[in-house]
């Protein structure tokens, strides 16, 4: 099963999201690839663990799920996301059996390290998501980016490094057959927390069903108001707050009632969203400002702050705000 980031609650419950197997350990993979290496490991269990994967690459996200569902693994969830997102918001304290990294992306070029997944906040993100006993699984054939890895390990303060032998299915991927056909060894590594520290999410919410928690603002716009500058709005520099950046990025004009619908690129701490927001006409002659459910949008601040930014263009329109609701 495929989801979207709005398909899951945050923290979500592996009871609702694998309500046929709930007692089964529960193991997140991050970069899946083309999902050869599950159902390898899957069957070294007397039972399939609930998995949970997750990639950057849509082409590679079909192509796992696929082999999943003819490998016969129905408890598994694949989704499209960074995976300190995705460990951060939807997995709840102190869950995961395993976390499992094969051959990551070891970033080598200078200056370049901040863009690895496997540094110290992210060794402690783990720790506090995996239960006891649980372990962070690492196989890699980079020298730089394994000793790297230790050392943020130890550095993270809640993890012991335990050095061992990859597991067979570590070795049945794609990219690490045509490695291993060259004669190339792996380095494998468990880290173990030594400690859960709290590491909370943030103020992630989905689409709410209410649609007065939807956010949103009241105005009135100025007489035939015609939004001929856009393309001068769009120009101007994103909108940066503390913990977001948007930018407006196009204006179309709604198909079904009176207004139009604002594209917006939000920005977050690991996380970007692309969002559309409506400026619709309502009966007594005000319009609704309101981000729209297309796509499943998750209402961070970010996204608030969209609605709030889209507003605020209309108000140097002339337009008059008589409510605000974000």
């Amino acid at each position: 099963m495929i989801y979207q980031l709005g398909d899951f609650r945050f923290p979500d419950d592996p009871a609702r999201l694998y309500p046929q197997t709930p007692e089964r350990p529960w193991v997140l993979e991050v970069g899946f690839g083309d999902g050869h290496f599950w159902p390898h490991y899957a069957r070294t269990f007397a039972q399939a663990p609930n998995y949970l994967g997750v990639e950057l690459s849509g082409v590679s996200l079909l192509k796992a799920h696929r082999r999943l569902k003819d490998a016969g693994l129905e408890n598994a969830i694949l989704t499209k996301l960074p995976a300190d997102v995705l460990v951060r918001e939807v997995v709840p304290p102190r869950s995961l059996h395993e976390i499992v990294v094969n051959f990551p992306d070891p970033w080598p070029k200078a200056g370049h390290t901040d863009h690895r997944l496997l540094r110290a906040p992210f060794f402690r993100l783990a720790a506090s998501r995996l239960r006891a006993g649980g372990a962070v699984l690492l196989t890699t054939d980079h020298d730089e980016y394994f000793e790297f890895a230790c050392a943020e390990a130890e550095a993270s303060g809640v993890m012991r490094v335990d050095q061992a032998q990859p597991p067979a299915a570590a070795l049945e991927t794609k990219y690490a057959r045509k490695w291993r056909d060259l004669g190339l060894s792996a380095h494998h590594a468990r880290f173990v927390p030594t400690a859960h520290p709290e590491v909370p999410g943030r103020a992630f919410t989905p689409y709410p069903e209410n649609e007065t928690d939807v956010p949103h603002a009241i105005l009135t716009l100025p007489a035939a108001f015609a939004p001929t500058d856009f393309a001068k709005r769009t120009a101007r520099a994103p909108a940066r707050g503390p913990e977001w950046t948007v930018v407006l990025l196009d204006l179309f004009a709604s198909l079904r009632r009176d207004g139009w619908v604002v594209q917006a690129h939000v920005v977050e701490e690991g996380l970007t969203q692309e969002v559309l927001i409506g400026v619709t006409g309502r009966e007594d002659g005000t319009h609704l400002v309101r981000l729209a459910r297309f796509g499943g949008p998750i209402i961070t601040p970010g996204v608030k702050a969209a609605v709030g930014v889209v507003t605020g263009w209309l108000e140097e329109e002339g337009a008059q705000v008589t409510h605000r609701g974000y």
